[in-house]
């Protein structure tokens, strides 16, 4: 099936009689007739559901309808697009372990990894991602166990060389992990060009109408954990609190991460999504590839008209020819990137602010990647918390305007924007 058509039908399919849509499961628990029939579940020896902090089958549909769209394996979802992140990389670097992660990242991820995770013992390596081959191999350490990045970098829209990085991983014996939230499966899969794992904020472009918070983390089945078991030891030595379980022989290279980080993750953090909002999820994959079309179609006109505006300095959009990542994006995504535009507007700072303040129809919002345009200053809101220095390396200046571009009709968004501009002057 193509993916417009996996949108609709993956991850669930109605026998006689039974529900067309995909049905909330809204229970915290689960019957069994038995002791044994619980052993069983709790000894991951029989598939099924005992308590919805670890599983749930409304859950569990969606996130087979996600795995079946980027083409992975298994696919677990989360409470939220943070959470997914934490997840995958805390599922394989633990304390005394070390991370080479990409510097042009969302803010928040940044945080979660330069400050939290350092608190829990994980150092970090941050790499321009447009850095050299010998800059790369010098971040890798002996200790290495993973390579993160994002597939167009939130807000600075860089476009991540997937091929180049997950070359690099894998010449270490660590997988490499993609935020691949801004392209979505629909315009980008990952896992075609080398990627290990793929996670997402759902709260944005899959879900795509500010409803339902929640994240996916996708394994595309392809790593050979048991290859590189001693730098591994989670998923390679038994799991003294899962009855001794050792996940990559028991489940091999589809199932052992996505078990391990269900089993013994969600069951020690609990960052499940809810059944409702997992649901309200599934009505936004179900049109995902149609609105992400618009969404591309969009952002490139306008982008086009920013670049021949007066009042704007600069423009950053992968579609624009004179772009520097024009041609990765053409290579990693042919069909559009994304509906986000980063740009500058004249005047610096006091003028961005002024522009965000006269859109009519443009709403200010921290959201992104939403059907309906949203408009926000990055360098005062989710990446205040950094240093200058740090701000440079994410690609986020003064003057930025990180505009997601919604499905309204796109002559509308060109004179709100227009106004608005002619007034962020004055």
């Amino acid at each position: 099936m193509e993916i417009e058509t996996k949108a609709l039908h993956a991850g669930y399919e109605p026998k006689n009689g039974e529900p067309r849509m995909i049905p909330i499961i809204q229970s915290t628990t689960f019957k069994y007739d038995s002791c044994e029939d619980m052993a069983k579940l709790f000894k991951l020896e029989a598939n099924g559901y005992f308590y919805t902090r670890l599983q749930n089958p409304t859950n569990d549909m969606v996130a087979a309808k996600i795995a079946a769209m980027e083409g992975g394996s298994a696919a677990m979802l989360t409470s939220s697009g943070q959470a997914a992140t934490f997840y995958a990389i805390f599922n394989i670097a633990t304390a005394g372990d070390h991370v080479v992660a990409s510097s042009a990242i969302y803010g928040g991820s940044y945080n979660l990894m330069n400050v939290t995770m350092r608190k829990m013992g994980i150092d970090f390596t941050f790499v321009d991602p447009d850095c050299t081959d010998e800059e790369l191999e010098r971040a890798f350490k002996p200790n290495t166990k993973a390579v993160f990045g994002e597939t167009i970098a939130n807000p600075s829209l860089r476009v991540f060389d997937i091929e180049r990085f997950a070359s690099a991983a894998h010449a270490h014996g660590v997988p490499l992990i993609v935020d691949n939230t801004f392209a979505t499966p629909v315009n980008c899969n990952p896992f075609k060009f080398g990627a290990d794992i793929v996670t997402h904020s759902t709260t944005k472009y899959m879900d795509g109408h500010d409803s339902g918070v929640g994240g996916c983390i996708v394994d595309s089945g392809h790593f050979d954990w048991l290859k590189h078991a001693e730098k591994f030891p989670g998923l390679c030595t038994p799991d003294e609190s899962y009855h001794g379980i050792t996940y990559a022989e028991k489940f091999g290279k589809e199932g052992a991460f996505i078990t391990k980080a269900t089993a013994q993750l969600m069951r020690d953090f609990g960052s499940i999504q809810s059944p409702m909002n997992a649901f309200i999820l599934n009505l936004g994959l179900e049109s995902l590839a149609v609105r992400v079309q618009r969404h591309c179609e969009n952002a490139q006109k306008i982008a086009e008209f920013l670049q021949e505006s007066e009042n704007v300095s600069w423009v950053n959009y992968p579609g624009l020819p004179s772009n520097k990542y024009y041609e990765r994006a053409k290579k990693y995504m042919p069909n559009g990137s994304c509906g986000v535009i980063s740009f500058g507007v004249k005047g610096g700072k006091e003028a961005a602010q002024k522009f965000m303040s006269a859109l009519k129809l443009g709403m200010i919002a921290t959201h992104v990647a939403d059907a309906r345009t949203c408009c926000l200053h990055p360098a005062s809101t989710t990446h205040d918390q950094l240093s200058e220095e740090e701000l440079a390396a994410c690609g986020v200046s003064g003057d930025m305007i990180r505009l997601s571009v919604g499905i309204e009709n796109v002559n509308d968004l060109l004179a709100d924007i227009s106004q608005a501009l002619e007034k962020s002057q004055k």
